[in-house]
């Protein structure tokens, strides 16, 4: 737990270890960082500001290593846009103070059960999908292009897959919103264009005419079928 406000960690630590988790607590960037690179945990809750280097930059820079860590934000900024940063810079959770600790630990509880269930589904018989020039192993999460490893954020990676094992099939913002980030984020429709239009400069040959990832007009968005 990332926080520089005192009595708040020590409160929220006497509740998380109420539901069995341990908890390491720091309370600026810079060590946040330097544990989080260096050590493995299941969580991170992150205040966004820090009294040296705001949560966004954490996040970013830990996206930017490769750390999938997933990543709940606890700050007093309870604006739109800092949450759509948030969710873009790779968090996967946001929750605004002042908050109730039922909310909390509820919110916790639920990312934590879908990492593991993520981690049962990975370590799976699921075998590698190749699609045209694609090879996408959802066990490894990785995704290659003509033989390339693509670099790919955790919620790229996932919109990817999803569109991939789906050739043809329309899905609009809210769907892509929901089933990549979950129910959660409904009304954050507009942060799924921003990724998809990453993914189309990683994986297009030219993004003014992309020939994987199409737009459905009036829908969304679908995944070529006609490889």
């Amino acid at each position: 737990m990332i926080e520089d406000d005192k009595h708040l960690i020590e409160l929220v630590d006497i509740h998380l270890r109420d539901i069995n988790c341990d908890t390491t607590k720091v309370s600026t960037g810079k060590e946040a960082l330097q544990k989080g690179l260096t050590q493995h945990f299941d969580l991170i809750i992150l205040d966004i500001m820090l009294p040296d280097m705001d949560g966004f930059e954490i996040c970013r820079q830990l996206r930017a290593e490769k750390n999938k860590t997933p990543i709940l934000m606890l700050t007093a900024r309870s604006e739109e846009i800092d949450k759509i940063i948030g969710l873009e810079t790779g968090a996967d959770d946001y929750l605004t103070k002042p908050f109730s600790v039922r909310e909390l630990l509820a919110r916790v509880k639920a990312i934590l059960r879908r990492a593991e269930l993520s981690v049962q589904y990975n370590s799976s018989t699921e075998q590698p999908i190749e699609y045209g020039e694609l090879f996408i192993d959802h066990a490894k999460r990785k995704a290659l292009l003509k033989g390339t490893k693509l670099d790919l954020t955790p919620k790229e990676f996932d919109l990817l897959y999803l569109f991939v094992c789906n050739p043809g099939k329309s899905y609009s913002r809210e769907m892509l919103l929901q089933k990549v980030w979950g129910q959660e984020f409904k009304g954050y429709e507009h942060t799924v264009n921003s990724h998809i239009n990453r993914l189309r400069t990683k994986i297009e040959p030219d993004i003014s005419q992309p020939v994987y990832i199409l737009t459905t007009w009036g829908v969304g968005y679908r995944f070529t079928d006609e490889l």
